[in-house]
């Protein structure tokens, strides 16, 4: 491939990543409502899958500094959507769950989303979102691994 062409196409890769990101975050936004940010809603889906997290685990997998994560968790407590638990042995450890409240909010949130990505999904064949989603999949495997070789440097 020549200089221009790769030029051409990181091009039209950030063009289309900026654009298909912004509004996917807008339409997910106005299915999650007025109740959650999208961060919020992304944290409560993290925990969902692993039940109990930290703070620091957050932090880790949203790479974003631990301060952030605790001004939002402790909003998100404030609304009643998460609890906070001490560790009886480390006092220092504090693990978060969601509440019933939070776990409630989320169903009803992510029943939305997934109305509204099936309606996406439906205007392609299987094959194309089989192939899309290999794709997408080997770019997060390629960008894990840039980072990594980053750290490492």
């Amino acid at each position: 491939m020549t200089e221009d062409h790769i030029k051409k196409l990181t091009d039209q890769y950030i063009e289309l990543s900026f654009s298909v990101t912004k509004r996917a975050e807008n339409l997910i936004k106005c299915q999650i409502g007025d109740d959650l940010t999208n961060d919020q809603h992304y944290i409560l889906r993290y925990i969902v899958k692993k039940e109990v997290c930290t703070s620091t685990e957050l932090a880790e997998v949203f790479e974003v500094k631990k301060s952030a994560i605790t001004a939002m968790i402790n909003r998100m407590t404030e609304k009643g959507l998460i609890q906070r638990e001490r560790d009886e042995k480390d006092r220092r450890v504090i693990y978060l769950t969601l509440s019933k409240e939070g776990k409630a909010l989320f169903d009803e949130t992510e029943a939305r989303i997934h109305k509204l990505v099936a309606s996406l999904i439906k205007k392609f064949d299987q094959e194309e979102i089989e192939q899309f989603i290999k794709t997408y999949e080997k770019l997060n495997k390629v960008i894990l691994e840039s980072k990594d070789l980053q750290m490492g440097e």
